[in-house]
């Protein structure tokens, strides 16, 4: 469980670290939430 923890703890740092500015990280989840609504009505 605390491996799994620590994983997702890695992943979002990268995720948020990944972007310049918190705008830009909106940005990224808005695009992927509009790629999961595109797929989910498909």
């Amino acid at each position: 469980m605390k491996s799994i923890f620590f994983a997702l703890l890695i992943s979002c740092t990268f995720a948020v670290s990944g972007c310049n500015t918190m705008k830009g990280f909106g940005k990224d989840v808005q695009k992927v939430g509009g790629k999961i609504e595109n797929a989910a009505t498909k």
